[in-house]
């Protein structure tokens, strides 16, 4: 498994797009990388030329981006890099994606507030509302109430 893993540092050039797949959600967006020096002659910053990549991201990661991320947000992407060529408009074009492992925000830029994800297995609940002799799952109800609030604040993200 000789794949190459990279992790930058940039900003998101594009909003999240997600959608939902038979194998679970896909999200991506475009993410801009300008690296930053120090010219010694003028003692100022200066700006190199920006490096665009498409970053991937499925499943559970993949909602997670489309409810965290916006436009301009600093992050840290961590991820396999992917090179593809392709012939478009009569000429070959390079793309350069990353099928992301992890992103986060950069908490040197600013600072953010974490919340995790409440996960409910769709066959746990699936057998506690379909029991034919009206028992419980061993709670009064509340753990329904809370695996329905749970499926309600992932559908909302």
């Amino acid at each position: 498994m000789n794949e190459t893993m990279v992790t930058l540092v940039g900003n998101a050039a594009t909003a999240v797009e997600f959608r939902e797949t038979a194998t679970g959600g896909m999200a991506r967006f475009r993410f801009a990388v300008t690296p930053r020096r120090r010219d010694r002659e003028t003692q100022l910053w200066a700006d190199g030329p920006t490096s665009f990549y498409t970053v991937w991201a499925w499943r559970t990661l993949a909602a997670n981006l489309a409810a965290s991320v916006a436009i301009g947000e600093p992050l840290v992407v961590h991820g396999r890099l992917k090179v593809r060529e392709e012939e478009r408009e009569g000429g070959r074009r390079t793309f350069v994606d990353v099928e992301a492992v992890a992103v986060g925000h950069d908490l040197s830029r600013g600072t953010a507030a974490f919340r995790r994800v409440v996960r409910i297995e769709p066959a746990l609940t699936a057998a506690s509302h379909s029991r034919a002799d009206g028992e419980s799952d061993g709670g009064s109800g509340a753990s329904r109430a809370l695996s329905e609030r749970a499926a309600e604040k992932v559908a909302v993200s």
